[in-house]
């Protein structure tokens, strides 16, 4: 999972907001999904942006990351995209 809620929403909330992620080589591109070309993954990951979810913070979180900044704008605009 590719958390994007902010440290303070996730304390306040008992939640985070967060975004599936899969190794599994996707079709579809942007907006749909984004390639994460972080050093920290042990394989080549997608990032599936039409997968938000809302998980509680006490969730199984073991393969969760949180987002760099740039992540975070390219999801936001992949979003932007689906829902606009």
């Amino acid at each position: 999972m590719l958390i994007l809620s902010h440290n303070v929403f996730n304390e306040r909330s008992g939640t985070v907001i967060a975004l599936a992620i899969t190794s599994q080589p996707q079709r579809a591109g942007f907006p749909l999904t984004l390639e994460l070309s972080s050093p920290d993954l042990p394989k080549r990951s997608w990032v599936k942006i039409s997968q938000i979810r809302t998980l509680s913070v006490g969730a199984n979180r073991q393969e969760a990351r949180r987002g760099d900044p740039e992540e975070v704008v390219q999801v936001i605009e992949g979003l932007n995209e689906i829902i606009s």
